[in-house]
């Protein structure tokens, strides 16, 4: 098979962080110093400009392609945006078409030979996920999208077996909340210690890996004879369980485009989103009618059917460890070891990587007011949720005298809440749209934006969740029944991305994060998703003795009061954002 001259990479690799990037310009261009060195006291044949007699008659205009290319690439290299998947850990560029160049490095040997880079030809690529059929890509969407559903339904499912583990194990309601907790801890904690490993193996053995524990730290779940092996079984289920979460938006990412991205984004980003409402309803029948085991062997029924379609139906998708396979086969195939994927380039390690994915984020949350304030904003938000699993029962089993199967119907409210908000994405977007239009008016570059520009969602989120937990809060009589405002709470805090080709969770705030952040954009999501779950971990444990120590109406009240003392921040943010950004030694200017 000859050899032919490698083309632009259709999809450059990635590099998240800025720190990174920079070490990769400097490493390129030490390279290139040596080279000149070595040419000055060698002369240029000593550089393996000529082909070796066992290679290829094409490779001679090969190297000559790589001396014209290889100043140019090192003037083409640029800071890459990171976007993250899902849980904001998992990256890519923000580029369809990248500016890889082919870089030649000097060789140990003797009749050392350049260095091609192995690109893609086209979409139309066979190796290439958007060649696959559209059936097949939206096969693959509805599977990573119905197991991250599986996921989250699985964090709240659990609330509704309270009534049955309180006399069985002897526990207290607080202990067995607990259970809840840690496995929303696990949740945050998993994607930074494990999402970092799928930038060096891949998509598809994080998908295998996390899915199969997952399931197996279900089963004791399911056979627990005491407290103490449920708490453990349920934290070690969601560190599992989160690191499918993280990464699985990268995989919709793969397969689109960004002109037709938006559809099956929105379907990913729904699914986790929906979950939690979904936990209660399935419980509460299932409670209602057997055991509290039932529901862990319904979910296990269901896990293990989710890992079959992974099995089977979704393959490796990220472009990198793609383009490794591939270079791997052409050297097979030529027996020639030029051809190298830009991931075989990459000098971090897997510690280094795992490291800083852990350390990165907590220094945006300590040295950014901006970054801190919009994650308080987004985790308080998911913490109400996650309260509402043990306020919920008291409103409605006591004032209403619900059962405990019509207590989880009553979180439809918040489900189509949630529905409407993520539907609503069309009218954000043509709103950012405008905002951009408005900008080039003015004299801006076409197509030109601002990160503040994506903040209108959460102006109006803010001030729609403060105003619907006041009407919950005094609508919780047995004269009233308060589904109506938990369906305004879902509206405001399930209000979608304006720009939903982002791998971004549906709430304004992190898109917004996101552009402020680009060359941290990782480190940013991380930092958003650490601050929701631990909040969201940690509201369901006073929950339940301020609602009864406080009253059903002031307790909700003073979740409002908190919500409210946040709604100023988008706007502030809005208006002075760009002042706050000039003076970040990590946001763009």
């Amino acid at each position: 098979m000859p050899l032919q001259a490698p083309r632009r990479s259709e999809s450059s690799a990635r590099e998240p962080e800025a720190d990174v990037t920079s070490q990769s310009l400097d490493s390129e261009k030490r390279s290139l110093h040596r080279c000149s060195d070595e040419e000055k006291q060698n002369g240029p044949d000593s550089l393996g400009s000529t082909p070796s007699k066992e290679g290829n008659p094409g490779e001679h205009s090969q190297s000559g392609h790589a001396k014209a290319g290889h100043a140019k690439s090192l003037r083409s290299i640029k800071s890459h945006r990171s976007y993250a998947g899902g849980d904001g850990y998992t990256c890519f560029n923000q580029d369809d078409e990248g500016d890889e160049e082919t870089v030649r490095r000097p060789s140990n040997s003797r009749g050392a030979t350049a260095e091609f880079t192995v690109s893609w030809d086209g979409d139309a690529d066979p190796g290439n996920p958007r060649s696959m059929s559209k059936a097949r890509r939206w096969m693959i969407v509805l599977i990573v999208s119905s197991s991250s559903l599986c996921v989250t339904c699985t964090s709240s499912l659990y609330t509704s077996t309270y009534s049955q583990l309180i006399p069985e194990f002897h526990s207290s309601r607080l202990v067995c909340t607990l259970g809840l907790s840690l496995f929303v801890a696990g949740l945050g904690t998993g994607p930074m210690l494990l999402s970092p490993l799928s930038e060096f193996y891949g998509r598809r053995p994080i998908y295998l890996c996390s899915f199969t524990f997952f399931l197996i730290w279900m089963i004791p779940c399911a056979l627990a004879k005491n407290m103490a092996t449920m708490l453990v079984s349920r934290f070690l289920d969601g560190l599992a369980g989160s690191a499918f979460l993280s990464v699985a938006g990268g995989t919709v990412g793969d397969m689109y485009a960004k002109h037709e991205l938006s559809a099956p984004m929105m379907v990913y980003t729904a699914a986790p989103f929906i979950g939690p409402e979904m936990g209660p309803l399935i419980g509460g029948f299932i409670v209602e009618n057997t055991t509290w085991r039932w529901c862990f062997y319904v979910l296990l029924i269901w896990v293990g059917a989710q890992l079959m379609l992974i099995v089977f139906f979704v393959p490796e998708t990220y472009h990198p460890v793609l383009l490794r396979n591939k270079a791997i086969r052409l050297r097979k195939e030529t027996g020639n070891s030029q051809w190298i994927a830009p991931i075989e380039k990459m000098q971090r390690s897997v510690t280094k990587t795992v490291l800083w994915s852990c350390i990165r984020p907590f220094q945006l949350l300590v040295l950014e007011p901006m970054c801190l304030n919009l994650c308080i904003l987004s985790a308080i938000f998911l913490g109400i949720l996650y309260l509402f699993f043990g306020a919920f029962p008291l409103v409605f089993e006591n004032n209403h005298g619900f059962t405990i199967s019509q207590v989880g119907i009553s979180f439809l409210g918040l489900f189509c809440g949630m529905l409407l908000g993520i539907a609503s994405d069309p009218l954000w977007k043509g709103n950012y749209n405008r905002l951009v239009r408005q900008r080039e008016e003015q004299g801006g570059e076409p197509g030109g934006s601002e990160p503040e520009f994506r903040l209108p969602p959460t102006i109006f989120g803010a001030i729609l969740v403060p105003v619907a937990l006041f009407g919950f809060g005094w609508t919780t009589y047995s004269s009233v029944i308060p589904i109506i405002f938990s369906a305004i709470f879902g509206i405001g805090y399930g209000f979608p991305s304006p720009f939903p080709d982002m791998q971004v969770l549906s709430i304004s705030s992190l898109t917004t994060l996101f552009d402020v952040y680009p060359l941290y954009a990782a480190s940013a999501l991380a930092a958003n998703s650490f601050a929701r779950s631990y909040f969201a971990a940690a509201f369901p444990l006073f929950g339940v003795q301020m609602y009864n120590n406080l009253g059903y109406q002031w307790a909700t009240t003073l979740l409002a009061f908190l919500a409210l003392a946040m709604a100023p921040f988008p706007y502030f943010f809005m208006r002075y954002g760009k002042r706050l950004r000039g003076n970040s030694r990590f946001a763009s200017a």
